[in-house]
């Protein structure tokens, strides 16, 4: 343990010292390095992200944590910190701030689904209601729903008359997920909610996009999704982002369990797993952008 904790202390005042003959040399600091020579997206930004938690000095440590309308104010603070002059280096300014965005954006963006997370479903809240009918009606707009105590919730996936027992674990996100995923991408929710129903891929719909949505919640608070997000978000990544990535997991899990042709149900704690590994694995690419339709745009693309 010793040993471990000197190597540790050595390599850490070794890397500084080179840090500082590098500086020398180009005449640059690691954050001009890193954005002169790392092309945007998750590459630089989280290249960034890293330099500015190691730094030796508090304020570089707690820009990453900034409330968003400070990032410009952290900018001028950073530049004057390492003396650069912003008039000879003015396109540093400007990718710093794309970068500090997403940083401080992902951080922002775990709070809000944890706040979504941990917010129990309330048959007494009309907003809550009016959402879950909404996600019938969007999966089974030819289907009146006869009551709202119903079996027919279990024809969209349910495990019984009553969802609201079904969100426990996730709380709203779970529900915000479905409707999402049932409005705005409606021909692949239909598609995968008919192919949920055959006796050969038979699962539950509801109860699979609810774990799904866990899947993804993980994803998120552990930084695995940081590399899809800094590479399809110019800015700070938004709920609607983590929602278009449930929809895109949903589809891709959706595949994946037909191809792994599982005897009954009772393997899906092992597709999932066998899954969720999958997924990790892309995310260890810094150019991995999990969602085809989600391609980087030009605004990221020229910082």
């Amino acid at each position: 343990m010793f040993v471990q904790v000197c190597l540790y202390f050595y390599c850490k005042c070794l890397w500084r010292c080179l840090k500082f003959v590098v500086r020398k040399l180009t005449g640059q600091c690691e954050l001009q390095r890193i954005c002169y020579n790392t092309k945007p997206g998750a590459a630089r930004t989280m290249k960034i992200e890293a330099s500015l938690k190691g730094s030796k000095s508090k304020r570089l440590q707690t820009s990453v944590s900034v409330h968003p309308d400070a990032i410009e104010k952290t900018i001028d603070d950073i530049m004057e910190l390492k003396r650069i002059n912003p008039d000879i280096n003015p396109q540093l300014g400007v990718s710093l701030q794309a970068c500090l965005l997403q940083i401080v954006g992902y951080r922002n963006l775990i709070a809000e689904v944890e706040k979504l997370r941990r917010e129990p479903y309330d048959s007494e809240n009309p907003q809550h209601e009016e959402m879950l009918l909404k996600l019938w009606k969007c999966l089974k707009p030819s289907s009146p729903l006869k009551a709202r105590i119903s079996k027919q919730w279990c024809e969209i996936g349910f495990q019984g008359d009553d969802p609201k027992t079904d969100f426990r674990g996730m709380g709203l996100l779970g529900l915000y997920n479905l409707v999402y995923f049932a409005e705005w991408d409606t021909e692949i929710a239909l598609q995968v909610l008919s192919d949920s129903l055959q006796p050969k891929y038979s699962y539950s719909f509801a109860i699979v996009g609810i774990n799904i949505t866990d899947l993804a919640y993980n994803l998120l608070v552990s930084g695995a999704l940081k590399t899809h997000f800094y590479n399809v978000a110019p800015e700070a990544p938004t709920l609607t982002h983590f929602q278009q990535t449930f929809c895109y997991l949903m589809h891709e899990f959706h595949k994946f369990w037909i191809e792994e042709d599982p005897l009954d149900i009772m393997e899906f704690n092992r597709v999932r797993e066998k899954f969720h590994k999958r997924i990790l694995k892309q995310l260890q690419n810094p150019e991995m952008a999990l969602c085809p339709h989600f391609a980087a745009t030009e605004s990221l693309i020229n910082m």
